[in-house]
């Protein structure tokens, strides 16, 4: 079994009025699921590189009628790549692209930027394990790599969640004083 977005979703505390990136937005995976938790108060940035995937988000959003996704063309791998203000937003959901990225370290110093005080990033990312689909071993950033990663630019490790056969889950959170 893959990720399940909704199940993820119930266990993240997303509450109605906040602000989220989802960074490595795709099809919507994520944003669609969390655009009707943060209701009209909130707002869903959904950020990626591809003008394709922008474009799928929006045709959803609008067929459901959510009025409060964003989709921002965004190239994660460069310093401010996300274009968003710093301190903007409550949460960061980077799935699956930490193992796409060229420098790792420029995603997590974003997701720190643009996250406010006491704000959280989620992290999943494909396991280690050898299967016959997903991206090739060589590419896949283990649990504890991708960890320090995080830790290194300030965060704190919050926890761990079941994110999947295929995945980990990780949440950090930015201290609260800065």
């Amino acid at each position: 079994m893959f990720v399940d977005p909704e199940s993820i979703v119930k266990i993240l505390d997303i509450l109605p009025g906040m602000k989220v990136a989802d960074c490595g937005a795709g099809s919507g995976f994520y944003s669609i699921p969390i655009a009707k938790r943060v209701g009209g108060a909130g707002k869903i940035y959904a950020l990626d590189i591809r003008k394709e995937s922008l474009e799928i988000i929006r045709s959803k959003a609008r067929e459901q009628r959510l009025v409060n996704i964003e989709v921002l063309r965004a190239n994660l791998d460069h310093k401010e790549g996300s274009h968003l203000k710093s301190d903007s937003v409550d949460l960061v959901i980077i799935s699956n692209i930490l193992f796409q990225m060229e420098n790792k370290k420029h995603l997590a110093e974003e997701a720190y930027r643009i996250l406010k005080p006491s704000g959280r990033v989620v992290l999943i990312e494909w396991d280690e394990e050898k299967k016959s689909f997903g991206p090739p071993l060589a590419h896949r950033v283990n649990r504890r790599d991708a960890e320090e990663i995080f830790l290194k630019i300030g965060f704190n490790f919050e926890k761990e969640f079941a994110a999947g056969e295929n995945h980990y889950g990780l949440i950090l959170k930015k201290p609260s004083n800065k």
